[in-house]
């Protein structure tokens, strides 16, 4: 009962918080920009408290899913010399790209505050190589730096992984810095082969299916988002992902294995053929950073600036069709990802990534959310007049429309991983 509550309550922190960030934001920017704000609310639903100060009224509703700055001349027309309408252009858009903003620069903040916490640096210089494997082959050293993998720069251990990981074949071309002096070498990574579902599960100790890989998936051979794995070939497996892992890799012989799943209360039987795949390793140790204060924030850096463009690859990767949309998580999936977490730092983690995940999602160009409005004020400044008020008004509803379909299709495949 305790840690139902304890949940209970970090979903309502999260949430209530980002929430009111964001709505703070747009709340700021519109008193700076001189516009006369009537109602500032967190929640939607019932009042539970309110208060009025000067001309803004402040409340606090029941249900913590989201909230609202109401501006006078906003929604309706107004002659008021600071209705938002009055304002400028410029100071309009400022004001409806201010909550996103605000969700995106303190998602940053936290995650830099965090990685400059750990203080845990891994860098691109050897520490030592690993017997067999490309590198001690080509002849790198401990002490050497690899600077540059086909004229590309790394810095951090994990960019040189990100090239391995969407290496294709050929040679890689590595930039290595050896006692002060630039050396070239090429070099074809290890292969090692493994067998993979293309199944993401929810973790280590659960075997209940979340999603698929789009790419190598073996959705269409008759798995469902919510299915819980109970054995593979007769082996109990059920809460134990490490153990299917294992099945898979000690009979990478077989052809193929047969799954029994739990789904809606049924069992079911699945033949199915995992994939054959192969990752790439160069054979290296790299050593830790042992620097100072400056050395931790140029890391730490770094670390946030591939933390922000993340979500603008997941962007790119669903326009290009590699993440489907039953992969998003609306809030019942944020609330079950929110209560899973152990501990402060990943519950701060959590936040930070939901709060860049809500800034980004916020901005983009489609009505009715912040970029959509974006959109339509550019478009007014464009035509030197705005829309027609029925045109506008059109492309709003079409735009909620879809966006609440969406919601329930989210809300749908959320609700699929829990049962």
């Amino acid at each position: 009962m305790v840690g139902v509550i304890l949940s209970i309550l970090k979903i309502i922190i999260l949430l209530g918080f980002l929430i009111f960030i964001h709505e703070f934001g747009h709340f700021t920017v519109a008193k700076l920009c001189k516009v006369k704000v009537n109602e500032f609310a967190i929640g939607f639903g019932p009042i539970i408290l309110k208060k009025q100060y000067k001309e803004t009224k402040y409340e606090l509703r029941l249900i913590p899913l989201g909230g609202f700055v109401s501006m006078e001349g906003e929604s309706q027309k107004s002659e008021d010399k600071r209705s938002f309408s009055k304002v400028k252009i410029p100071k309009r858009i400022a004001i409806v790209a201010a909550g996103g903003l605000v969700n995106i620069i303190f998602a940053l903040a936290v995650f830099f505050c965090l990685q400059l916490s750990t203080g845990e640096n891994v860098t691109t210089k050897v520490e030592s190589t690993i017997e067999g494997y490309a590198a001690e082959s080509i002849g790198i050293k401990p002490g050497d730096i690899i600077r540059k993998v086909n004229g590309k720069k790394v810095v951090i251990n994990t960019d040189v992984n990100e090239i391995l990981d969407n290496y294709s074949g050929g040679n890689l071309v590595l930039t290595i810095e050896r006692e002060g002096n630039i050396i070239e070498k090429e070099v074809t990574p290890s292969a090692i082969e493994y067998y993979s579902t293309g199944i993401f599960l929810e973790g280590e100790d659960s075997t209940k299916v979340q999603g698929f890989s789009k790419k190598d998936s073996v959705e269409q051979q008759g798995f469902k988002i919510g299915d819980t794995i109970i054995s593979v070939d007769g082996v109990n497996i059920e809460n134990d992902a490490n153990k299917l892992t294992d099945i898979l890799q000690e009979n990478n012989q077989k052809e193929s294995f047969t799954f029994v799943v739990r789904r809606l209360g049924k069992e079911v039987t699945i033949q199915t053929t995992p994939i054959k795949k192969t990752m790439y390793y160069l054979g290296v140790v790299f050593s830790k950073e042992q620097g100072n204060f400056f050395s931790n924030v140029y890391y730490s850096s770094i670390k946030t600036g591939r933390f922000a463009f993340s979500i603008v690859d997941n962007l790119k990767q669903l326009i290009s069709g590699n993440v489907s949309t039953s992969d998003f998580m609306g809030p019942v999936g944020i609330s079950k990802a929110v209560a899973r977490t152990d501990g402060i730092q990943e519950f701060i983690s959590m936040l930070a990534l939901i709060s860049l995940s809500l800034g980004v999602t916020n901005l983009l160009p489609f009505p009715p959310l912040d970029g959509g409005k974006i959109v339509l004020l550019i478009i007014e400044a464009i035509r030197k007049k705005p829309l027609d008020e029925k045109y506008e008004v059109g492309i709003q509803m079409v735009g909620f429309g879809l966006m609440i379909m969406l919601s329930l299709y989210v809300t749908y495949h959320d609700i699929l991983r829990i049962i």
